[in-house]
């Protein structure tokens, strides 16, 4: 049974600072690209950031700069460090694993974490 797990959202004043992890288990790990996805109220959900398997990040153009993805393959973690933070950057924010256990891959996801950028 594959499990996604998100914490670490909050309520913080604009120019502040999140650490969001996700923490997997019932996959490989260090074989599964990670990523966060976010989606705003009345907006459609968006990729935030994604990691590969390698290592290799990559950022929507918005939070280039403010946010970084890492992660912890001996702790089956994914992280999003961001910073700077904007009223903009509001949303409810979810981990997805792309993990392929022989029948294709599929995208798993966490419940999801709420952020709020506000004074």
């Amino acid at each position: 049974q594959v499990q996604v797990v998100e914490s670490g959202g909050g309520l913080v004043q604009p120019g502040g600072s999140l650490r969001l992890a996700c923490v997997t288990s019932g996959i490989i790990f260090s074989a599964s690209p990670m990523g966060w996805y976010r989606q705003a109220p009345g907006k459609q959900r968006e990729l935030v950031a994604g990691i590969s398997s390698g290592g290799r990040p990559n950022y929507v153009d918005s939070v280039k700069g403010r946010f970084t993805i890492s992660r912890d393959n001996a702790k089956n973690t994914v992280y999003l460090q961001m910073n700077s933070l904007k009223p903009e950057d509001t949303a409810v924010y979810y981990c997805y694993a792309r993990f392929d256990a022989g029948r294709g891959p599929v995208n798993y996801w966490g419940q999801g974490t709420q952020v709020t950028v506000s004074a």
